[in-house]
């Protein structure tokens, strides 16, 4: 991917839906079934770096926390490899190169907690005081009410980007869909289906610059809450719902076609 250009109108996506490095980890060990006290750090870094690898692939640009992170995964992996020395028992914190790692992660949980239990607190309130009817949207299906985060898009796109042709591409296309026109695209295909499947978004392209652009649209659309991404299945196929009355769908259209290149509200 790094060989290919692509002209996505200078788009340059922060990773301010991730939150961090700590975020990304705690999705790790939550999704492999990891003792937090206990971490096997050789197989956590293996994992975590298929994350940067992927999301360097859907041309996002990475802060140098997340890089930072990677460096600290492989200096307390090596420091394992070292020979074990007598320390006692007591001392055994002490001397373990992850227990720094651990802390901060227990540390950033309770924060994570504490403002998912402030969110829904804000949600319950804007759902009970409302200014206007809003119209009524489609229930998820029975069969899937396991809703998707962010890590289980790029899992998506990856496995996507891994199928396709890995011939190099250098040829510009100056008819290629924005990422603001991808949005519209996706949001009148959600309004045709109750779901859609994400799968179905990509079936008309096999180019790797149809792919980033509709996994940057998506991405932009869950920070504007616009859909809700759920699986039938745990790490099974990813489908999308309209979360948004009209009302507040349109005014999200109207700041998303505002966009700059930076994908910036404007002032």
């Amino acid at each position: 991917m790094n060989d290919q250009v692509l002209m996505i109108d200078n788009y340059r996506v922060n990773l301010e839906a991730f939150e961090g490095p700590l975020d990304l980890l705690l999705h790790l060990i939550k999704k492999n079934d990891l003792d937090i006290y206990n971490i096997p750090i050789a197989f956590v870094l293996e994992e975590y770096m298929k994350y940067i690898d992927t999301l360097r692939e859907l041309d996002i640009d990475l802060a140098g926390e997340f890089l930072l992170m990677a460096a600290d995964l492989a200096h307390i992996k090596s420091r394992m490899l070292l020979p074990e020395d007598k320390a006692s028992d007591e001392d055994e914190n002490e001397h373990d190169p992850r227990a720094d790692l651990v802390r901060r992660l227990l540390e950033y949980q309770q924060y994570r907690d504490a403002a998912e239990k402030l969110e829904k607190r804000e949600m319950l309130w804007r759902d009970v005081f409302v200014p206007t009817v809003r119209e009524a949207l489609p229930e998820a299906p029975q069969d899937a009410p396991i809703e998707a985060n962010i890590y289980d898009l790029i899992e998506a796109f990856g496995r996507v980007l891994k199928k396709l042709p890995s011939e190099k591409y250098h040829e510009v296309a100056t008819d290629r869909v924005s990422v603001n026109e991808r949005i519209l695209e996706i949001v009148d295909r959600i309004k045709q289906n109750e779901t859609t499947k994400l799968a179905d978004l990509l079936e008309v392209s096999g180019e790797p610059f149809y792919v980033v652009v509709t996994f940057l649209a998506l991405l932009e659309m869950c920070r504007l809450r616009m859909i809700k991404v759920f699986q039938s299945e745990r790490y099974g196929d990813l489908f999308l719902q309209r979360k948004m009355e009209y009302v507040k769908e349109d005014e999200a259209l109207k700041l998303v076609s505002n966009y700059d290149g930076n994908m910036n509200p404007p002032a």
